[in-house]
């Protein structure tokens, strides 16, 4: 390793006044990796809400579905129990 200051490799040079007055540091540096990951993150857990969503909003339409044709089947037969009752008379 070179001491000329020609060195790439070396680490960057701290800013000792940033460090030590916490007030005037507005710099934040963000490490890419690591907010990629959360951004994945909050994006299949978004996605996941949004399928379990779909899924019940499926099952609820079924369970309508079923429980409206039950009642017009049992007013259908109701109707043709009365108007057989009323033949009868």
């Amino acid at each position: 390793m070179a001491t000329d200051g020609t060195d790439t490799a070396a680490f960057p040079e701290g800013d000792a006044e940033a460090e030590l007055n916490l007030n005037l540091n507005k710099k934040f540096d963000v490490d890419p990796v690591s907010s990629e990951i959360a951004a994945d993150k909050v994006q299949q857990n978004l996605e996941k809400k949004i399928n379990a969503k779909a899924t019940r909003d499926a099952a609820q339409t079924l369970k309508k579905t079923i429980i409206i044709s039950a009642v017009i089947v049992a007013v259908a037969g109701a109707a043709f129990a009365i108007t057989k009752k009323m033949k009868e008379k």
